[in-house]
């Protein structure tokens, strides 16, 4: 089905260029020269809107307002030639889902287009697969590394290929495994999570691959594994790098044909089952030791790496929203204070971690709202002092565009030039800011020196 897309922009000759390029990828595209005139208009049958911001009688980002209000769900892509980084933190807020500044190239505008009408189809999807389940855990964040690594998770969710995802301990495999599972045509079979970690070896092999009446002592029954029963769906083998080598050959055999043979029993048994696995360890590094098989590695086709919380720190406000209301305290506010601190730790233990300190924090807390002083010691003692040492004068606004600045410096492959016009600003007042808020360390590599920032 092709997506529809409508354009506002007063410049005639810009809806004419829009149109081109996008019709060309074979969307259809309505254009106005009026946001009042548009919203005049049922926008809810538009996949996706793009707004200048600068018009007469009705602005892009009046024009945003308006469309949030009655049309919640329906993406805007805001566009101007008199970009800056107040008017880019605005329409953010606002809800745009994207900003892009003028001029761009019809290959810019396309890619665009095309990454906001994928994040569309993924949120619809998510939402329209288990909607009674609104309180079942899923993965949270709207950050650029989150939308990429959603995309990743749709573009594999149907495929029948195994998956293995690695990631470090507290970032969220089995959700990525409920998500791959939901997310595809198997959703309606079962999802069977087994923790290898926690079986021993021995009782790990039957629990997979069941056994026969009298096969061994205590075996007073015949037991279907878990192979079996995830028939038609997906089996989760969490912490797979805790099976010993012999249990991954089997597993491996059942990879390559499907057949399972109970302990003790002689009957061959065709399963078709998609297997995903997680690793908190470094897989490589253990195949290197001789403690996972290369071939079974080969078996998975896909490998997902989930980023881990400090390279998405952005979605903590969001992450903290959502964990305030799964505790049951959805008034309780988080102070400007208390959450520059909890954006500026590396959080080692991720998203588990920051489950934790929300939660210890909220039953020691007696206030509604956090301050500095109800976080745990570490956050005020070693935080709080390593940013005085970098930063020491710096107010919540600075800190807010020195991030915005450092973001899109590393965007533009800190290429001065790009981000001065990104920003809206002159690259002698961007080198400025490099300068005041120390941004140079920022691209010193662990161990190495930096390369010159490009002009």
């Amino acid at each position: 089905m092709r997506a529809h897309i409508l354009i506002i922009d007063d410049d005639a000759v810009a809806c004419e260029f829009l149109q081109e390029a996008l019709s060309r990828e074979g969307y259809e595209v309505v254009a106005y020269t009026s946001a009042l005139e548009a919203l005049a208009q049922d926008l809810s049958r538009y996949d996706l809107l793009m707004s200048d911001i600068r018009m007469p009688g009705m602005d892009g980002l009046q024009f945003l307002s308006q469309v949030q209000k009655k049309w919640p769900e329906l993406p805007v892509i805001l566009m101007t030639a008199y970009g800056s980084l107040e008017t880019t933190m605005e329409a953010i807020s606002l809800g745009a889902w994207d900003y892009i500044s003028k001029p761009f190239s019809p290959d810019d505008c396309r890619a665009i287009v095309k990454k906001v009408l994928e994040v569309r189809e993924l949120r619809e999807r998510r939402m329209s697969l288990q909607p009674e389940s609104a309180t079942e855990p899923k993965l949270i964040g709207s950050s650029a590394t989150m939308v990429d690594f959603y995309k990743q998770i749709a573009r594999v969710a149907d495929a029948p290929a195994s998956v293995l995802i690695e990631g470090e301990s507290g970032t969220g495999k089995e959700l990525t495994a409920r998500s791959l599972h939901n997310m595809s045509s198997r959703r309606d079979k079962p999802f069977v999570v087994v923790h290898c970690g926690a079986i021993p070896d021995n009782l790990l092999e039957s629990e997979l691959f069941g056994y026969e009446k009298g096969s061994f002592t205590g075996a007073d029954h015949q037991h279907v594994g878990l192979l079996e029963s995830a028939e038609g769906g997906t089996i989760f083998l969490d912490e797979i790098t805790e099976m010993s080598t012999a249990l991954q050959g089997k597993l491996l055999r059942f990879m390559q044909n499907g057949e399972v043979r109970r302990i003790g029993g002689h009957e061959v048994r065709h399963v078709a089952v998609r297997v995903v696995a997680a690793a908190n360890k470094n897989i490589d590094d253990e195949v290197n030791h001789g403690s996972f098989r290369l071939d079974l590695l080969y078996r998975f086709i896909v490998r997902l790496r989930i980023p881990p919380l400090r390279e998405h720190k952005e979605d903590i406000p969001l992450l903290i929203e959502s964990m305030l209301k799964k505790f049951g305290y959805p008034g309780v506010r988080i102070s400007v204070e208390a959450m520059e601190l909890l954006m500026a730790y590396l959080w080692p233990g991720n998203v588990r971690e920051l489950e934790n300190v929300l939660q210890q924090t909220l039953l020691l807390s007696p206030f509604v709202v956090v301050l500095p002083e109800n976080l745990p010691d570490r956050f005020r003692q070693q935080t709080v002092g390593e940013e005085k040492e970098e930063l020491p004068d710096l107010t919540p606004l600075e800190r807010a565009e020195r991030d915005k600045i450092l973001q899109v410096l590393k965007a533009a492959s800190w290429n001065q030039s790009k981000t001065a016009q990104l920003l809206g600003i002159d690259r002698k007042t961007l080198r400025l800011k490099i300068r005041r808020y120390s941004l140079l360390d920022d691209k010193i590599p662990p161990g190495g020196a930096t390369s010159p920032v490009k002009d």
